[in-house]
């Protein structure tokens, strides 16, 4: 081998120890911002995802909820459905004062029903809803949570009324934020006052 053979191997080594850090440093900027992007949009819900799953696999199961939401055909609710939705909140915290446990369930049945008409599969186990409601809902999916925990303890033993007050007070979070027209939505003008 020639000293120039010896100079070419020694440039194309360090071409391609370059190519390899280049190609690290590119992987690992991608990743920072997938991570940000993730912890942008799911906010609260990043974090515990990655508590529970670990960082990449928290990301991964991140990414495929919001795979799972793209695929389903959210739509707005109509000014007719929040009145209806509205009112029937309205009975569901008047019921509270005669029986609050009732109400709870009643909440719960509410949350779901509202889930439907925006187009979510309302049917579907809790965990699942509570992971799609996290993709536009990330704020308050918390909230369903902590109702649902509260709802469960309800059953399972006798619950004081005020934590069957904080269960609801978390079930009106999500219900107000799901009540709100989506990102881009037409809003009606708010009437003037006299």
């Amino acid at each position: 081998m020639t000293e120039t053979d010896i100079a070419w191997a020694v440039v194309g080594a360090l071409v391609l120890v370059a190519l390899a850090a280049f190609v690290s440093m590119t992987l690992a900027r991608r990743a920072r911002q997938r991570a940000a992007a993730l912890r942008e949009r799911f906010g609260p819900e990043y974090e515990r995802a990655v508590e529970r799953y670990g960082p990449r696999e928290g990301q991964r199961v991140l990414a495929a909820r919001a795979r799972h939401v793209e695929e389903i055909e959210l739509h707005e609710l109509s000014e007719g459905d929040r009145a209806r939705f509205t009112s029937a909140w309205t009975g569901i915290q008047g019921q509270f004062v005669d029986d609050p446990r009732s109400a709870v369930g009643h909440a719960n049945e509410l949350i779901k029903e509202v889930m439907r008409a925006r187009g979510y599969s309302a049917d579907s186990g809790f965990e699942q809803r509570a992971a799609d409601l996290s993709v536009d809902h990330p704020d308050v999916v918390q909230h369903y949570r902590a109702a649902r925990e509260l709802a469960q303890a309800s059953t399972a033993a006798r619950l004081n009324t005020e934590e069957l007050r904080q269960a609801l007070v978390h079930y009106r979070a999500l219900f107000a934020d799901l009540l709100q027209p989506g990102p881009g939505a037409p809003t009606t003008p708010a009437p003037a006052h006299a």
